[in-house]
C-alpha cells in the first residue's frame, strides 16, 4: 500500500521517479481502512531533501500511511522557502490536539550546543512530553535521539574531538528484536555527528536496551519498550550522496573536514559513492511500522490512555 502525501509536495515526483508508490487523497478515500497516521517533526535545514529521505522509507511499507509534516513554531527556517512551509507544514501548536500512531523527530544542526541553549528547547521539551500521551511509537534520529534520551532519562551527550563522519560497520546485538527482523549480523550505517552518547550512561537506565553498536562509533540504536521509543543516533535515512554533499559543502567553504570514512571508492572523492545501507534502512523502518500497526489501537483517540 502506498504512502499518502500531497500531490504537489516536491517529494511526490521524486518518489514516483524512484518507483515508490504514492497515493492521491482521492484514491485513499476509496479504501475502507484506517491509514496509519505518522508525523515527521523536521528539524533539518534542507527540509525538502529530508522529507524525501523519510517518505521513501515510510512509503515502502505494505500498509497505507498518511504523513503529516510538522515544524517548530518558534523557529524560522533559513534554507527552505517560506511558501513551502506554509503550503505543506503544520506547526506543532496546530497539531498538538491530534494523536498519531508514529512520530519521527529528525536531527538538527545544533548538536554542539548544550540542550538548554538551543533557541527552541522549551518547545522541544513540550513536544517530547506530548508524545507520551499523543503518540503510540516514536522514532528519534541523531540530535532528536540525543535530545529525547536526555529529556526522559538524563543521558548526556559528549563532544567528540573530531566529527564522526563516514560509513561504519555495525553489529546486530539483538537478532531476536522485532525491530531488527531480517538484519544481517554485520552491516553498514552512515554517521555524521559532532557528539556521542556512551554505553556506560545508557546502561544506567534499566528500561533502555542497546540494539546496534559500532566498535569505532559506539552506540547506534537503542530501544525503550515501555514507551515504544527508538533512539537512532546515526543516519540510516541518508541518500547515497548525503555525506558527499556535507563534505563538499565544507571543502568549498574552507572549513577543515576530513574525507568521510569508507565512503568514496578507493578514497577518491571524484568517484560516485555506493549505497551500502539502503536495504537495512528499509528493514528498520518496515519493522518499526509493522510493530506499530500490530500494537496501536484502532481508535486514534485511545492512544496514550494506557500510560
Amino acid at each position: 500500500m502506498p504512502i499518502k502525501i500531497p500531490d504537489t509536495l516536491p517529494a511526490f515526483d521524486a518518489l514516483v521517479h524512484e518507483g515508490v508508490r504514492v497515493m492521491t487523497e482521492t484514491a485513499a478515500i476509496r479504501q475502507d481502512i484506517r491509514p496509519l497516521q505518522i508525523a515527521l517533526l523536521n528539524l533539518m535545514p534542507n527540509k525538502i531533501k529530508t522529507e524525501v529521505q523519510f517518505a521513501r522509507l515510510i512509503g515502502a511499507s505494505p500498509l497505507q500511511v498518511e504523513l503529516t509534516l510538522v515544524r517548530i513554531g518558534g523557529h524560522k527556517a533559513k534554507n527552505t522557502p517560506e511558501e513551502h512551509l506554509l503550503s505543506f507544514y503544520h506547526t506543532w501548536e496546530e497539531v498538538k490536539h491530534r494523536k498519531f500512531d508514529g512520530f519521527i523527530i529528525t536531527g538538527a544542526p545544533v548538536e554542539t550546543l548544550p540542550f538548554e541553549e538551543v533557541t527552541y528547547w522549551n518547545e522541544m521539551q513540550q513536544i517530547l512530553d506530548w508524545t507520551e500521551t499523543n503518540v503510540h511509537s516514536t522514532m528519534n534520529v541523531c540530535w532528536g535521539a540525543m535530545a529525547a534520551i536526555y529529556h526522559f532519562h538524563g543521558v548526556p551527550k559528549h563532544p567528540l574531538k573530531e566529527k564522526a563522519f563516514g560509513v561504519y560497520r555495525h553489529r546486530n546485538l539483538a537478532p531476536a528484536s522485532i525491530y531488527l527482523n531480517g538484519f544481517s549480523d554485520d552491516f553498514q550505517v552512515p554517521v555524521s555527528r559532532w557528539t556521542e552518547v556512551r554505553r556506560a550512561d545508557i546502561e544506567k537506565v534499566p528500561d533502555l536496551k542497546i540494539l546496534m553498536e559500532s566498535e569505532d562509533m559506539g552506540v547506534c540504536l537503542v530501544q525503550e519498550d515501555k514507551a515504544n521509543r527508538l533512539y537512532m543516533f546515526n543516519h540510516v535515512e541518508y541518500d547515497s550522496t548525503s555525506l558527499a554533499d556535507e563534505y563538499f559543502r565544507d571543502v568549498n567553504a574552507g572549513i577543515p573536514i576530513r574525507m568521510p570514512h569508507d565512503y568514496f571508492p578507493h578514497n577518491d572523492d571524484t568517484l560516485t559513492p555506493l549505497n551500502r545501507w539502503r536495504s537495512h534502512a528499509h528493514l528498520l523502518f518496515g519493522n518499526w511500522i509493522n510493530e506499530m500497526y500490530q500494537t496501536t489501537t484502532y481508535n486514534l483517540s485511545d492512544i496514550g490512555k494506557d500510560r
